[in-house]
């Protein structure tokens, strides 16, 4: 069979990734702050683009659940439909990057969406230090993978932003506890976990506890030592004579452990630099209205407006010399009008989105942290006629100032466990707050194994295998029915 060369015309349909298109999408996973800077640029390469100076008025705000002004219906929608197409095409590529996981049904993804903490190739704090590593992004990135309950890590973030320059946690916990409405308890828990992260030593509240716990790491922290470090001021007066009777030591062990205090860091904190990282500016704010419900806006403070200038555009086109001149202008206009539309339409996307998380989230927002329900970026693409991809990066580094404190919007996002009968699932947080408290409750002639933990929750309503009980239990640092039985008989 000879081959032969020749030409053929085919005729396909192809989704062409514009540049406007591939801005609209980018637009979508900014959060205020990067697009006041990305704004800025475009306003210094466009001369048509100028800052809307006025006061912000009839900017898209959802209450209860009110659908918000679009506008101009028709560009927003093809600004829309054309995002959605690409955000197809691009899940039929199998193209979508990380910013498209649904981190709400696999907690396994939170572990491992940040930086590879585990394992050999886990950065430490010399690196952290090269790389200009904030102490806050070093502990954030610590508890995605330290922490795989949604609640406690919602807690365990309130807590870092408690921590000041030096490492040391400066706040009240019980005002974190009554902002998050958990026991005060679990606070405290969730602040020990943390003070095991590196550096060692952070995360304490006063200098005593942050000697301890490097020592603690040491394993030097005997009662001798223990008794120096409750001593603090007897050695700074250099009360020697009353710190060898206190600590029951000679004049060279004490020397010895006043040596071993001096090798420690006082300010743990300081390692990362001096300078304070800076606080979280929410993108949205949420507040509960008079009659009930919430009212959901955008922060207008920090949320960058820009108008295009038809002006100056017909007096610069009449003055147009040649052809490039005017294709130039051409050009710009239409980029400067995308750019608006594409701005209103991130704005009404993100209160959309917002405002059915907080719709299907009330209950957290009502009673505290324990009544997060399961819920997954599915949950919410369906409720609002939105794909995936496009929630998934409206929740990117999108932060939400709630009566509870300030969350990022993907914190919302839990895993389920079905219910017995058919009923409604439940959320892993809820269940793990469950299975605590059984053990808490438990006596030392009841402790609970976990095939009788089991028993009870299927009792419940809640189906759950053991080894999802043994996997709840380790992560919340509970040791088996076995040692527990053995802890209480001793009294410990």
């Amino acid at each position: 069979m000879a081959l032969v060369q020749r030409l053929d015309l085919r005729q396909t349909q192809a989704l062409v990734m514009t540049p406007q298109l591939q801005q609209a999408i980018k637009l979508l996973q900014l959060s205020n702050l990067e697009l006041a800077q990305y704004i800025e640029s475009e306003l210094e390469q466009n001369p048509l683009l100028e800052r809307d100076e006025r006061e912000p008025s009839g900017e898209p705000a959802h209450e209860g659940m009110a659908e918000p002004d679009v506008g101009d219906e028709a560009s927003e929608a093809a600004i829309e439909a054309a995002i959605e197409a690409a955000e197809l095409w691009q899940a039929e590529a199998g193209s979508e990057g990380a910013g498209d996981q649904d981190f709400g049904g696999d907690p396994e993804a939170w572990r491992t969406r940040g930086a590879a903490l585990d394992g050999a190739e886990a950065p430490g704090i010399e690196r952290a230090v090269a790389h200009g590593i904030t102490l806050r992004d070093h502990l954030v990135g610590q508890i995605n993978v330290e922490f795989h309950d949604p609640a406690d890590r919602m807690i365990a973030m309130n807590l870092v932003e408690l921590v000041d320059e030096a490492g040391y946690v400066t706040g009240d916990l019980a005002q974190v506890a009554g902002r998050l409405g958990c026991p005060v308890e679990r606070v405290e828990e969730t602040l020990a976990r943390l003070q095991r992260f590196d550096p060692p030593g952070v995360c304490a509240r006063n200098l005593a506890e942050c000697l301890a716990i490097q020592l603690r790491e040491r394993d030097r922290l005997d009662p001798a030592m223990q008794r120096l470090i409750e001593n603090l001021p007897l050695l700074a007066s250099r009360d020697v004579a009353q710190l060898m009777r206190i600590c029951e030591v000679d004049a060279e062990d004490l020397a010895e452990m006043i040596a071993e205090i001096k090798a420690l860091d006082p300010k743990p904190g300081f390692a990362f630099g001096t300078d304070e990282a800076p606080p979280i500016t929410p993108d949205i704010l949420m507040r509960p209205l008079p009659g009930g419900g919430w009212h959901v806006e955008l922060n207008t403070e920090t949320l960058p407006r820009v108008l295009v200038n038809q002006r100056y555009y017909a007096k610069v086109s009449r003055a147009a010399k040649d052809r490039r001149e005017r294709e130039y202008l051409a050009e710009r206009l239409q980029s400067a009008n995308w750019l608006v539309k594409s701005l209103h339409q991130r704005a009404t996307t993100i209160l959309k989105v917002a405002t059915e998380i907080v719709r299907q989230q009330e209950a957290f927002f009502l009673w505290g942290v324990q009544h997060l329900r399961p819920l997954i970026l599915r949950d919410i693409a369906d409720a609002i006629s939105m794909h995936e991809s496009t929630v998934s990066r409206v929740t990117t580094n999108k932060y939400m100032q709630t009566p509870r404190g300030i969350f990022e919007l993907k914190y919302f996002f839990t895993s389920a466990i079905p219910a017995a009968g058919g009923g409604d699932a439940h959320s892993a947080e809820a269940v793990r707050f469950r299975i605590k408290s059984l053990i808490d409750s438990e006596t030392a002639d009841d402790v609970l194994s976990d095939e009788r933990i089991v028993e009870i929750l299927k009792a419940e309503g809640i189906d759950i295998a053991r080894r999802t009980v043994a996997k709840y239990r380790e992560s919340l640092r509970i040791p088996s029915s076995v040692q527990r039985r053995r802890e209480k008989a001793f009294g410990i």
